[in-house]
């Protein structure tokens, strides 16, 4: 071998395995780089005559390049320094031809997600890593199941994969609801145990708490249960304790709240928010009801209020198409987008907010169903940091995933929601909430301020679509005045473009 030729080798020796250049790993922690270009020996990010003249003088030994120079050298990118090399740069130069990109492998932080601002309701169920429910199916010796389904049997209907084939689709486990709405932010996880009440159903309808000692204590010598606390605050995340319909709606109706015995502990761990409800497995295949329900209530085990109206004649909270949220009167549908940006499923990145003072802005709204889901936030004045103020957010809807599940007399249907949002936090000597949430004494069952509403709440299809123009003449679209009306004018428009490629363009202009 020649003295050039050694050079060469030296050259490539220490890059050989760094030539795959764009044919990268395709890891979702790792990113292809461009640090530079074949060809380009002076480093100046370009590959000019000048570079030319350095390789020349490299191959006529006036003047040999180091081995740094190796991947810059090789300007074809065939594993040899040599005279193509030098062509190669001259049709670079005249146009011929396009430099070769270097790429540098690195790692890319897992994208992040934003912090729950929901934390400050201090309920028990964490929504963000890992999250742990016990389950107790429960019936009394007076009221038993008609279809009595094995604990790991259940199991797989709260803790199971996915399953998109499912006949109950998107109700085949509540992991895998959650899993799907939270962009895998939250990983639901726990144990199913079958128990029979030492009394009949009427020593514990008014009795929740004596309920739930005796399950615990039932099983507190054969089970560890420190192991049910996903955030490690010592308290087991969430206790569901689900009884045979037939007991009753009186003192059974599915709810949920926290544990009623502070002093209580099972394997040194406290009791975090529980539920109580009657919403049964029916059968092998029929347990939609049961998953649906409980999946509501966990949102309240999370913080999350109720959205539908406790009194009159219409519990609705919001109508139509576009109304449909879990936490609302029907739970057979989607978190919605307040929802989810207080349970903290969206990424920084997800999260837009439009500024008043730079005037007109678009902004593209990603299926809310799919794992890019986004959401775009209209504030009124300055917008808390927390999201715990007055602000208009807006999100793509489709009728796709957690949504395809409707029941027969709920309208479907997919578009441009906007929910006005008014989260002002309260912080009392015993409890921290929203203030205005359904149940308190400064919301007047949906007369007056409300934590959420939607614009354009109306029966039917109501969302907006290509075309629409939403400004202070649609019903909604205007921040609460003194009188705790809607009819401030927020001094913007909101025209929606076109559904292209599975996402709407929204324009807001002054």
């Amino acid at each position: 071998m020649n003295r050039i030729h050694r050079i060469h080798a030296g050259l490539l020796a220490t890059v050989c395995a760094a030539a795959m250049l764009p044919g990268l790993s395709s890891s979702a922690a790792k990113q292809a780089v461009l640090k530079g270009y074949r060809g380009d020996l002076n480093q100046d990010q370009t590959v000019t005559i000048a570079d030319a003249v350095i390789l020349s003088k490299h191959l006529t030994n006036a003047q040999p390049l180091t081995a740094e120079y190796g991947l810059n050298a090789d300007a074809d990118a065939n594993g040899t320094v040599d005279g193509f090399d030098l062509a190669y740069i001259k049709r670079i130069c005249l146009g011929f031809a396009e430099p070769i990109g270097i790429y540098e492998e690195i790692d890319v932080p897992d994208a992040q997600f934003i912090n729950a601002p929901i934390k400050e309701v201090k309920a028990s169920l964490p929504s963000q890593g890992e999250a742990e429910l016990v389950i107790f199916y429960v019936d009394f010796p007076d009221c038993q199941y008609t279809y009595d389904p094995s604990a790991e049997y259940i199991d797989q209907i709260a803790f199971g994969p996915e399953s998109t084939e499912s006949a109950i689709y998107p109700f085949e486990s509540m992991r895998a609801f959650y899993s799907r709405s939270s962009k895998g932010a939250m990983e639901l996880s726990g144990k199913t145990f079958r128990y029979t009440t030492r009394e009949n159903a009427s020593a514990y309808g008014t009795d929740k708490v004596k309920l739930a000692k005796e399950c615990y204590e039932a099983f507190k010598d054969s089970e560890d249960f420190t192991k049910f606390d996903g955030n490690g605050d010592g308290k087991i995340d969430a206790t569901l304790f689900t009884v045979p319909t037939a007991a009753g709606d009186t003192d059974w109706w599915p709810c949920a709240g926290a544990f009623g015995d502070e002093s209580y502990r099972v394997d040194g761990m406290a009791i975090g928010h529980i539920i109580t409800g009657n919403a049964q497995i029916e059968s092998e295949t029929d347990y939609k009801n049961f998953v649906s329900s409980y999946l509501h209530e966990m949102g309240h085990c999370m913080g999350l209020p109720d959205y539908y109206l406790y009194w009159g004649t219409d519990s609705e909270g919001m109508h139509g198409a576009a109304g449909i949220e879990l936490m609302d009167t029907d739970a057979s549908s989607d978190f919605g987008a307040f929802s989810k940006l207080m349970l903290g499923w969206y990424q920084s990145d997800q999260i837009a907010v439009y500024d008043n003072a730079t005037g007109t802005q678009t902004f593209t709204l990603h299926n809310a169903q799919t794992q890019n889901g986004n959401c775009v936030i209209i504030p009124y004045g300055e917008l808390d940091g927390q999201y715990f103020s007055e602000y208009f957010v807006i999100e793509y809807a489709s009728a796709q995933a957690n949504n395809s599940g409707l029941p027969w007399w709920q309208t479907s249907g997919s578009g441009v929601r906007i929910y006005h949002i008014n989260a002002t936090l309260q912080r009392d000597y015993w409890y921290t909430y929203l203030k205005y949430q359904n149940g308190t004494e400064y919301n007047n069952d949906g007369v007056g301020i409300r934590a959420i509403r939607i614009v354009n709440d109306t029966d039917g299809d109501n969302f907006f679509h290509q075309g629409d123009v939403i400004n202070n003449s649609v019903s909604g679209f205007g921040w609460y005045d003194s009188s705790e009306n809607e009819s401030i004018d927020p001094g913007v428009t909101i025209t929606v473009g076109a559904l292209e490629n599975d996402a709407y363009t929204i324009t807001i202009t002054k």
